[in-house]
Parts: structure tokens; sequence; C-alpha cells
């Protein structure tokens, strides 16, 4: 890359801020919170669908979800809360149409 653009302190502070945000939301309480299927969820978390049913299953065929999955399930789910107050150009550029 040429040329990166410079760090200054605001950007500094904002790495800071994002690298301590600890947003996660077990599977769980983003099912019984949502009308959604396993097969959304593994959408939601780049999983197969057997990955994600092995998160809600108890003893041995239980699997834990990465911090990785519970991170994208709290970003889902604020956009499901907060979409409206969303503006469109700015939710465009976070998550652009294809």
């Amino acid at each position: 890359m040429t040329n990166p653009r410079p760090l200054g302190e605001r950007e500094r502070t904002l790495i800071e801020l994002y690298a301590n945000c600890r947003l996660e939301l077990e599977p769980r309480r983003f099912y019984s919170k949502w009308d959604v299927d396993y097969q959304m969820i593994a959408k939601i978390c780049s999983r197969s669908p057997s990955t994600v049913r092995r998160w809600f299953r108890r003893g041995q065929n239980y699997r834990a979800p990465t911090s990785c999955d519970l991170h994208h399930l709290a970003l889902m789910d604020f956009l499901l809360e907060h979409f409206e107050e969303i503006p469109a150009a700015l939710f465009n550029l976070l998550c652009p149409p294809s």
C-alpha cells in the first residue's frame, strides 16, 4: 500500500475503544429474541447449519461458538434493533448493495 493514512490521536482512541468493546450475544439469546432458524444463524455467522445445531446441544455433542460468532450475532442484533435509525448512506458504506 502506498501512502497509508497517518493515525492521529482520534484514530488511536477509536482503535482502543473498538479493541476493548466486548459486543457479544449468545446464540440462545439471539434465537429466543428473533424469529430465526438455525439456517439464518449459520448465514449470519458464516458457519454450517450443523455447526450451529451443535451450539444448541448439550453434553458430548455440544460445541461452543467462538467469540467471533458471538460478535456477529451481537452486530446483527444491533442492526435489527436500530436499522431505521441508521442513515441509508452510512448503512450502504458499511454493507454496500450487491
